[in-house]
């Protein structure tokens, strides 16, 4: 059994959540969760992923809304040696760290929109490329987001991507 397959919970509401997430997690599919703060997004996202086929693969973490923006690039696609001042060796990024498995991206509505454009090419080609190189690098991975806004008040207020609302809001 995979570690944390397992929930007690007693919310008829969340227990009709888990569910739902064991079927999503037969699926390949992009997850969107949505939910008040403190509802339990992640611990529903690595639910998902314990159930699913790739529940051997690594489940990496990541609150868009905790990383500074300048930061968040490197921290998803990673970086070449000598991409930028202090880059003295290669780092793979988050997105190379969950490959086989999930990337959890939490508070998704928090990426500006040139970041979203950047994760929209990832879901619509399967590749990277770290800053500094030139090539790209092919990723399997399944993307679980959560977020506590609206996004399609986000998507009507120009603030989230329509397209990328779509491909992540496949199974919600």
């Amino acid at each position: 059994m995979a570690e944390g397959r397992d929930i007690i919970a007693k919310s008829p509401a969340f227990l009709s959540s888990l569910t739902l997430a064991r079927k999503v997690a037969e699926s390949c599919s992009n997850v969107l969760i949505t939910g008040e703060s403190g509802t339990g997004k992640e611990v529903l996202a690595q639910y998902i992923h314990n159930w699913s086929l790739r529940r051997n693969k690594s489940f990496v973490a990541l609150n868009c809304a905790a990383i500074p923006e300048q930061l968040l690039e490197s921290e998803l696609f990673g970086y070449a040696r000598g991409a930028f001042t202090g880059a003295n060796t290669a780092k793979a990024g988050l997105l190379e760290e969950a490959e086989g498995g999930t990337l959890f991206l939490d508070e998704i509505a928090d990426l500006d929109i040139g970041m979203q454009a950047k994760l929209l090419r990832v879901l619509q080609e399967r590749k990277i490329k770290r800053l500094g190189e030139n090539s790209f690098r092919p990723v399997n991975i399944r993307i679980i987001c959560a977020t506590h806004e609206n996004l399609q008040r986000a998507v009507a207020n120009r603030k989230f991507r329509e397209d990328l609302f779509f491909r992540l809001n496949v199974i919600s």
